[in-house]
């Protein structure tokens, strides 16, 4: 017998072109129905293989995910939470806030004539005492803390208080303070009367001022002003001091005196027999001037209108002369008014 060596299957086909293939042993073996039936097994596992290739190589999450922006993921998640947190503001804005408890006690009779009998303490800090009816406190009443009041305040008697702030406005029909003292500014729109005003620092008056009797210090008037005085100017003050007396002007027996003050007076001479030319009385001064003040004199009477008159000043006083003799044995005078 011979032996049977495999024969090489060299049919051309397109995926055997130019490839030499070598069957193996069993396929000599084996029918044509059950070759065929291989190669089509061979055939399906390899679509299945490259079908599972292409699975692998495209992944649908990772497309979605290069597609998309990562910012526009962040925005949205932003957007997200600010709509949660604006949603959960407006539910609890909706809720009705919890009111709080008030621990009440009702007062018994018995606790009643218990408070008008002796001191007694009801309820605590914590609690709150309620009164229907109205209350009548025959004695005393203390409030160690503060007091609110609803309603008004109506007293019958005096109101003493060590310190009284007031925040709003206040109407008072009649009151009266023993001292009052304004860190600010105070607006008086009626008619304010008061007794005794002492004034410390600048005060400005730009309206009419009346008042009975003014004392001043020192009387300045600036600009244009214009002081009106429909009725008499007296000036007063501490008497003028006589200093001397030249009898040998007045002439034998005469004398002189002297009725006023600083400011105005009189000079009275009672001239002698044969009176001579000088000054008949110096005058001093009660308060000494900064200077030489203006010293303004008037004959009194006809012999002062016959004599040649004159004046001499220091800052202490002033004298009255006359340039020739006065008429002798006459009642005469010279008024001054002495202004600095």
């Amino acid at each position: 017998m011979e032996d049977k060596k495999p024969t090489e299957d060299t049919s051309a086909t397109p995926e055997n072109i130019g490839v030499t293939q070598t069957a193996p042993a069993d396929a000599l073996e084996k029918t044509n129905e059950e070759l065929t039936a291989e190669g089509v097994d061979a055939t399906g596992s390899l679509e299945a293989a490259a079908t599972e290739g292409s699975a692998k190589k495209v992944n649908p999450l990772k497309a979605f995910w290069h597609k998309v922006d990562v910012y526009l993921l962040g925005f949205i998640l932003i957007m997200v939470v600010v709509a949660a947190t604006s949603a959960v503001s407006f539910l609890n804005s909706k809720k009705a806030p919890d009111t709080p408890e008030v621990a009440t006690q009702q007062l018994t009779t018995d606790a009643l004539k218990q408070l008008a009998n002796s001191d007694a303490t009801v309820g605590n800090a914590a609690q709150t005492l309620t009164v229907q009816g109205n209350a009548v406190f025959t004695g005393q009443l203390l409030v160690q803390k503060d007091l609110d009041v609803a309603g008004r305040i109506r007293l019958g008697g005096d109101l003493q208080a060590a310190t009284l702030t007031v925040a709003g406005k206040t109407n008072l029909a009649d009151t009266q303070i023993n001292s009052l003292q304004v860190a600010q500014n105070a607006i008086m729109q009626g008619t304010t009367t008061l007794s005794t005003v002492n004034v410390s620092g600048a005060s400005n008056f730009s309206g009419p001022m009346g008042a009975s009797q003014i004392t001043v210090t020192r009387l300045i008037m600036s600009g244009n002003a214009v002081l009106q005085v429909p009725n008499h100017i007296a000036f007063t003050g501490a008497p003028a001091q006589r200093a001397s007396i030249n009898t040998g002007v007045l002439g034998n027996g005469g004398t002189a005196s002297v009725n006023g003050s600083d400011t105005v007076g009189t000079v009275n001479i009672n001239s002698g027999n044969n009176p001579t030319a000088g000054c008949f009385i110096s005058v001093n001064f009660a308060q000494a001037f900064a200077s030489p003040p203006n010293v303004i004199i008037s004959p009194v009477g006809l012999a002062a209108g016959q004599t040649q008159y004159y004046v001499t000043r220091t800052n202490t006083g002033f004298s009255v002369c006359t340039a020739n003799p006065a008429p002798a044995n006459q009642v005469f005078g010279f008024s001054y008014f002495v202004a600095g």
